[in-house]
């Protein structure tokens, strides 16, 4: 397993006001067990333990999400970065539509993101 090591830093203009907590780069067999293999321009979003994990390649990059997400229930749109997407809080019966901006977090690990962004297509929500 190789393992990128990042700080913690908050990224204010981040709707989610999310922290960017740690990031890991896995090998094939933990998306297998996760239930997270990708297709090849497929990135898969998922939540659990209190974190938000994005999933493209061989990396697996986790941040803190907001203390009342229960689960992200679909990607509505992908915008080379930028997603919108529903996600099921606990204080709210009905799914809101929430926005996640992964340019400043993919920055903040040093990772080019225009490189990194530019051969996926299509993000899938993977639940737990």
């Amino acid at each position: 397993m190789r393992v990128a090591f990042c700080w913690f830093f908050e990224e204010k203009s981040h709707d989610l006001g999310c922290y960017l907590y740690f990031c890991t780069r896995i090998e094939k067999q933990m998306s297998e067990r996760n239930n997270i293999e990708t297709k090849e321009n497929e990135a898969v979003l998922s939540s659990g333990g209190g974190f938000t994990a994005f999933n493209f390649g061989d990396y697996h990059i986790r941040f803190k999400a907001p203390y009342s997400l229960e689960h992200y229930v679909d990607v509505v749109k992908w915008d080379d970065g930028y997603l919108v997407v529903l996600a099921k809080y606990s204080h709210n019966a009905e799914p809101e539509e929430e926005y996640i901006d992964l340019k400043p977090i993919l920055a903040g690990l040093y990772i080019d993101s225009d490189a990194f962004l530019k051969p996926i297509k299509t993000v899938r929500v993977a639940y737990a």
